[in-house]
């Protein structure tokens, strides 16, 4: 019986492990899905992150050009990949190693604004950031019902300093977010269709 207990504990243990790794996709999937939230004229030169059997964030592919494709998170329900500038890496890592740490958004937010005034936290005169979600075909795993959104981060901007609303005045209409932080940025955040 001891013994019978044992094998089905260690069945139960291998059983997971090996099912919470087929779970991860393929480089090649997380590449491809990634690269869907780059710009077609910078896609084949992109640099590619996704993730390992650990979670942790790798590079996949190294690029030549000033644009980093970010695959989606396989630990989230929902699917959503990322593509932005090279010059918003500094903020981009320095936000996934806070929440590594366990910090919540208004902590990254906090520590990052801090940073960015103290120059420590390097960020960028103007780039940007392009995120899409979408459903992933459970049959096909091709990504559908896609939805692209455009983030123009440009630090510490204002209304008044940038001309925009703080707030939409149209669903197509650019707005400025977070005004006069670090984190400002022009939203773009298109009609659903």
């Amino acid at each position: 019986m001891k013994n019978t207990l044992s094998q089905l504990l260690t069945l139960i243990i291998l059983s997971s492990s090996l099912s919470s790794c087929a779970q991860l996709p393929s480089s090649e999937w997380q590449i491809k899905t990634a690269l869907l939230a780059c710009p077609d004229e910078f896609r084949a030169n992109a640099t590619v992150l996704g993730y390992d059997n650990s979670g942790a964030v790798v590079e996949l592919r190294k690029g030549t050009n000033s644009m980093i494709a970010l695959a989606d998170n396989p630990e989230t329900d929902s699917f959503s990949s990322s593509s932005y500038h090279i010059d918003l890496e500094p903020f981009m890592s320095r936000g996934r190693a806070l929440k590594l740490e366990g910090k919540d958004f208004k902590e990254i937010f906090d520590i990052r604004e801090a940073e960015a005034k103290s120059g420590s936290l390097e960020m960028p005169e103007r780039s940007t950031l392009y995120v899409i979600t979408g459903d992933v075909n459970p049959e096909t795993k091709e990504i559908e019902n896609t939805y692209l959104r455009y983030v123009i981060y440009i630090p510490f901007a204002t209304a008044a300093s940038s001309g925009l609303p703080s707030k939409p005045i149209s669903p197509d209409a650019p707005w400025i977010m977070d005004p006069g932080t670090h984190r400002a940025h022009i939203m773009i955040t298109p009609e659903r269709k």
